[in-house]
């Protein structure tokens, strides 16, 4: 199964009161593991940059004023999509601002069926707690000290480590099979059998051995048996 773990920076909060896109990030999975494979554009937005977006993404409108504009890369975005579900935290908001860029290019909409919305999944999973991406950093572990300002592509590799937590896609069954190996391992290297203090007595009967030794007897001297070592 394909996946992309996308994210996108804004002029603002609505792009029907003409805020745009400025920046788009993506990285791919396939079967829950990333491929290595990554999407990232930096877009003319076509407006001024408000002093509230650059505090939280550090994007200029000088950085941009070369770049793109959403028109020039929209087939490009659409066709590396394709049919891969979109995994966005806060999917809501990213996918109202693609549709509308790709409307304004008389492009098909995504459907919203398509996008995975990682912020629903983990206030299902722990309800009442914080459900950022910072704290769900912190609730897993994962290092986020590089996010010092909201960047499309930055933020979609750690919402793919994230998404991969939530999802319970690192397989942590595996860590402990692999665990269990290795004690296994290190238990064969170490391990040696050390003889009793006392032998077991012998389960053959006097008999028995009587019996034995005139069978061997009969065999004479190339008998198996009288051979050592």
């Amino acid at each position: 199964m394909r996946e992309i773990v996308l994210d996108t920076e804004t002029t603002g909060l609505d792009p029907f009161t003409g805020d745009r896109i400025v920046e788009i990030g993506g990285v791919e999975l396939f079967n829950h593991m990333p491929t290595g494979r990554t999407y990232h554009q930096y877009i003319n937005p076509e407006r001024n940059m408000p002093a509230e977006a650059f505090e939280v993404h550090g994007i200029s409108e000088d950085f941009l004023r070369d770049k793109p504009v959403f028109a020039k890369i929209g087939r490009e975005f659409v066709e590396f999509v394709g049919d891969a579900k979109l995994v966005i935290h806060n999917a809501s908001f990213d996918m109202k601002f693609l549709n509308f860029e790709l409307s304004r290019m008389g492009l098909a909409e995504l459907p919203m069926a398509q996008a995975v919305d990682s912020l629903a999944i983990a206030r299902r999973r722990f309800p009442g707690s914080p459900a950022s991406l910072d704290a769900l950093c912190r609730r897993f572990g994962i290092d986020n000290s590089s996010r010092t300002k909201h960047g499309a592509l930055l933020d979609s590799e750690i919402l793919a480590e994230v998404y991969l937590e939530l999802i319970g896609g690192r397989q942590p069954d595996l860590v402990l099979s692999q665990a269990q190996t290795a004690r296994t391992d290190l238990a064969d290297q170490t391990w040696r059998p050390r003889p009793r203090a006392t032998p077991l007595p012998p389960r053959l009967t006097e008999a028995e051995a009587a019996a034995h030794a005139a069978f061997v007897d009969k065999m004479g001297e190339a008998a198996i048996w009288r051979r050592r070592g």
